[in-house]
């Protein structure tokens, strides 16, 4: 009877894997590289395997889940998907939310954004989403004004009222930290800033507060259906997974659900 249990068993384990489904998820480097291995560990059993592919940018992803390079992607919130919808033409679709990642303001020579100086230079991210939410920061910090009706996506052509007179600096995220040795301050998203070893919390001398920018996954529309979609945002919004975020993060990222 044992034999035969465990024969029962190992034909199960086999029968398993032998329905597993295969997929390959694009990641931007630091968290949602981190939080997606831990994913594939939860979805494993589930019957789902995660290939975790990380991008140095955040251009390439969705280009490679439009072309079917990818089955999901999780690197990127709303504002940002919209745009590149919008820009690219692509037909992506959000499954579910995964986390938040407050922006924050970084310096080498200041440890308080009130010492900011007349004529600063001020590095944000160059592109439409991520740059407009650095301004949107520095506006709710008091240091410039924007123009009304300009929503998510401000430019720095759409600064109103700048009394410092501070000078922009747009530049590639990934690239913010390594500004820090030439610009005053930088507005650097929390993936990149972890991954250059800067943590949010101690070393941020401003942080973005009520943040709108939920991050998500995305996978072509048209899947959005497919049984192993529902298997992977299970398997994100799990309690292990939450767990893993709130150990190992202590609030710089923080869960969705």
């Amino acid at each position: 009877m044992l034999r035969l249990t465990a024969f029962t068993s190992a034909l199960a384990l086999s029968a398993a894997a032998a329905m597993a489904e295969d997929i390959k998820v694009g990641v931007s480097p630091g968290e949602h590289g981190e939080i997606m291995e831990e994913v594939a560990k939860v979805a494993e059993p589930m019957g789902l395997n995660i290939e975790v592919i990380e991008f140095s940018d955040y251009v390439v992803p969705n280009q490679a889940l439009a072309d079917g390079d990818l089955d999901a992607n999780s690197f990127q919130h709303r504002p940002y998907l919209e745009n590149q919808m919008k820009d690219r033409g692509f037909e992506l679709v959000e499954v579910g939310t995964t986390i938040t990642t407050p922006m924050g303001v970084y310096s080498d020579s200041l440890t308080d954004i009130a010492d900011l100086p007349e004529g600063a230079q001020v590095a944000i991210p160059n592109d439409p989403t991520n740059g407009g939410r650095a301004l949107l920061i520095l506006q709710d910090l008091g240091l410039i004004t924007l123009a009304e009706g300009t929503g998510l996506v401000p430019s720095p052509l759409d600064v109103q009222d700048n009394p410092k007179g501070l000078r922009f600096l747009e530049l590639d995220a990934a690239q913010l930290p390594r500004a820090l040795a030439d610009a005053d301050i930088a507005v650097i998203n929390t993936n990149y800033a972890l991954a250059s070893g800067l943590s949010p919390k101690d070393d941020a001398i401003a942080m973005e507060q009520d943040s709108p920018y939920v991050n998500i996954l995305v996978v072509q529309d048209g899947r959005q259906d497919e049984a192993w979609v529902k298997t992977l945002v299970e398997a994100y919004q799990s309690a292990e997974v939450k767990a893993f975020i709130d150990e190992k993060y202590e609030g710089a990222v923080l869960t969705s659900w």
